[in-house]
């Protein structure tokens, strides 16, 4: 479901920059936004009471974390809490830089639990597993996409980044 998400919302967005909406006027600007559509919709789920069927939920994701990682409860709260900064950080043109290669960081750092679900067949939202030849090259297209949008983002001006010098002193 991210799949069509992500695609849909890129066409959508970069259609509204063809049209003269500025934020969208770039594909990596459209991408940027897209992807935050996107992690959106998948960071919600990190939320969502077991409880709830129409839809992934926090009990579907903790069972996809592989047994070597601690406190499987607690890292999927936090990755929804950084998916969610993610894509604030991207909406935001002066932070979508950093926020495109901590996301590229976060869906690297993901991985195994998405190879550890397919392996181990982990059905998700009651649907059978996404098989393991789907996981990767999606989760290389996001990483992908998402440093595309942060190397199509503007750099910081340089007088943020230093101190102005100070002129007269001996």
């Amino acid at each position: 479901m991210t799949l069509p998400v992500l695609l849909t919302s890129l066409a959508l967005l970069r259609g509204l920059g063809a049209l003269g909406v500025r934020r969208f006027a770039t594909w990596p600007a459209a991408a940027a936004h897209a992807v935050a559509v996107m992690l959106f919709m998948t960071a919600s789920a990190h939320f969502v009471p077991a409880g709830v069927t129409v839809m992934p939920n926090h009990a579907d994701l903790v069972a996809m974390v592989p047994s070597a990682v601690p406190f499987a409860s607690a890292m999927v709260y936090l990755t929804g809490v950084l998916e969610f900064l993610g894509a604030v950080g991207l909406i935001i043109g002066r932070t979508r830089r950093a926020a495109g290669y901590c996301l590229a960081l976060l869906f690297v750092v993901m991985l195994p639990a998405n190879i550890h679900a397919a392996v181990a067949e982990i059905p998700f939202a009651g649907e059978p597993a996404s098989p393991l030849w789907q996981r990767i090259p999606e989760q290389i297209l996001y990483i992908g996409v998402v440093l595309w949008a942060a190397r199509g983002a503007e750099p910081l001006p340089t007088s943020v980044l230093r101190k102005p010098v100070e002129s007269g002193r001996r």
